[in-house]
């Protein structure tokens, strides 16, 4: 009975408790979905081409930066 305790709580690692790291990376996902708000907001997309600016966000920036260019 003793070894199906012990086995139960060592559980796969055999024994070894392993760290777990864990990254939160907030300030890097609000700071690309500000841009991308800003983004339809600039190029004035209605909602739907603002969907697919989530996909396509480099196309609508380049399209319309390579207009202003010429």
């Amino acid at each position: 009975m003793e070894n199906a305790k012990e086995s139960r709580s060592e559980g796969r690692q055999g024994g070894a408790m392993q760290k777990i790291k864990i990254e939160q990376h907030t300030f890097t996902g609000g700071a690309w979905c500000a841009a991308w708000l800003f983004t339809i907001g600039f190029l004035h997309l209605g909602f739907w081409k603002g969907v697919l600016a989530l996909l396509l966000w480099p196309y609508y920036l380049g399209s319309h930066f390579s207009a202003l260019a010429r």
